[in-house]
């Protein structure tokens, strides 16, 4: 990049990366690029992209993603794209490297490697509602994107940029939302012949230490909801928890040490 190449920010340049495209790939890409863009903020220089904050990027990934592979390699082509016009010093895309799978014994179908998700009626009804809203907003804005592309100056088309967004990030969840539903396994939260804490149980804790009482519901990761007291069944509490029954003391690892509660009451 020399002294005469333009500044310009990150959303510009996705913008103008996703014009470059034909009109169905730049459809698919728009919604991971529109997520690397967020991720550092819209109005980051592309200039004072560095390459540890690119080499973090794929952190961020899951390797149970199916799309994994797909969105790292169109975040590369980005970066390139951002070389080639000399917004960038140098090509950021050899610094996106994937991560490996631990202890990978030989090639597997990512789609074998996918486990059902156990998650609460409320929890599946929540996301079936989410989705269907989205569903009904998608026709919305795929109208506001070809009132906007009305007008044939994409240079300066703030509109058409703005509604590509939101269709980018509306696409992006309704493949998510899609894809939680499809590995959905709803559980039977009626069952009374086992009184051990799973998965959509009230569990009522007493801290043995200050003897506050505390009440969580065990819920799967995407329900998790803090505020309403949710927590997650991979959570400090929600492992140490689960399995345990009525009256048992378990202990919570946290990093100045340990907490103990006793489970006081399960309820289903």
């Amino acid at each position: 990049m020399n002294d005469s190449s333009p500044v310009i920010n990150l959303g510009e340049a996705a913008s103008r990366f996703l014009a470059s495209l034909e009109p169905e790939e730049s459809k698919n890409c728009q919604a991971e690029v529109h997520r690397f863009v967020q991720w550092y903020s819209r109005v980051k220089s592309m200039a004072g992209l560095a390459a540890p904050e690119v080499a973090n990027y794929a952190e961020r990934l899951s390797l149970s993603d199916i799309d994994y592979d797909r969105k790292l390699e169109q975040i590369k082509a980005f970066l390139v794209y951002a070389k080639k016009e000399g917004w960038i010093k140098i090509n950021l895309a050899t610094h996106l490297k994937a991560k490996k799978a631990k202890n990978k014994k030989a090639p597997v179908s990512r789609k074998n490697v996918q486990q059902k998700i156990a998650m609460t009626g409320e929890g599946y009804a929540e996301l079936e509602a989410e989705l269907e809203n989205l569903r009904s907003k998608r026709i919305v804005v795929i109208d506001e994107v070809r009132q906007a592309a009305a007008d044939k100056d994409f240079r300066e088309n703030a509109p058409l940029d703005a509604a590509r967004e939101r269709h980018g990030h509306i696409e992006g969840r309704i493949r998510e939302l899609e894809e939680a539903v499809k590995l959905a396994n709803v559980i039977d939260e009626q069952r009374n012949m086992n009184f051990k804490v799973s998965i959509g149980d009230n569990v009522k804790l007493e801290d043995l230490e200050s003897g506050e009482e505390l009440t969580y519901k065990i819920v799967s990761r995407r329900e998790v909801d803090p505020s309403r007291g949710k927590i997650s069944d991979v959570s400090p509490v929600g492992k140490a928890v689960l399995g345990g029954r009525q009256g048992d003391t378990v202990e919570v690892n946290i990093p100045a040490g340990k907490l103990s509660y006793k489970i006081r009451q399960i309820e289903r």
